[in-house]
Formats: structure tokens, C-alpha cells, sequence
């Protein structure tokens, strides 16, 4: 995650350049779009910049992080789930990118 967007974008919920409000890195998931992805997804969890999301949804008010390095029976990452603000934005769009975010 480079360059934080600025506090005072606005805040936009719709278009091709602002990240969709539930998104999953985990290809078995029905949340997984790995177009959106491969731009390079942002994410500001109460107020801090995370790169350990797995999954978020801005309009629920959740992410999941990975629980350090435990895993389950089939070999996945076990989560847990955290909540509070999320703001999400493309990494490809630059230095003040649209966020979106729960209004």
C-alpha cells in the first residue's frame, strides 16, 4: 500500500474508479474478483493504512485480518473479524484516488 489518499477526497460510492464494497483476496470466495485486485486495492481501517486485509466490506463496517499463522484443516488462513470504519481506494489512480467509504 504506498501514498495515503487525502482526507479531504470526496467520498464517491459508485464508478469504475472507486473499489466495490465488499471484496475477498481468497479465490474461493464469491467476493473474489481478481481484475479488481490486480490494481491494487488500499484499505484505511480506523484511520490506520492495513496490508494484512483478507476481506473487507466498507458498508457492514468489517475486515478480516489473518490470525497469525495458525490454519484450519484444509490449510487455510484462519481470520478474525474486526470492526469499524473502512475506507477503501485504487493504488493505481495516483495520489488523491476517489475513496470509498461508508457515508
Amino acid at each position: 500500500m504506498s501514498d495515503q489518499p487525502s482526507e479531504t477526497t470526496p467520498a464517491a460510492n459508485t464508478g469504475a474508479d472507486v473499489p466495490p464494497d465488499h471484496l475477498s483476496v481468497n479465490p474461493r470466495s464469491a467476493f473474489f474478483d481478481a481484475d479488481k485486485l490486480q490494481r491494487g486495492i488500499g484499505i484505511r481501517f480506523k484511520d490506520r493504512v492495513r496490508t494484512d486485509v483478507e476481506e473487507y466490506s466498507i458498508s457492514e463496517g468489517w475486515v478480516r485480518v489473518q490470525a497469525g499463522k495458525a490454519v484450519d484443516r484444509k490449510g487455510q488462513p484462519l481470520t478474525i473479524k474486526l470492526t469499524g470504519p473502512v475506507e477503501a481506494w485504487f493504488e493505481d489512480l495516483g495520489d488523491s484516488p476517489p475513496v470509498a467509504r461508508k457515508d
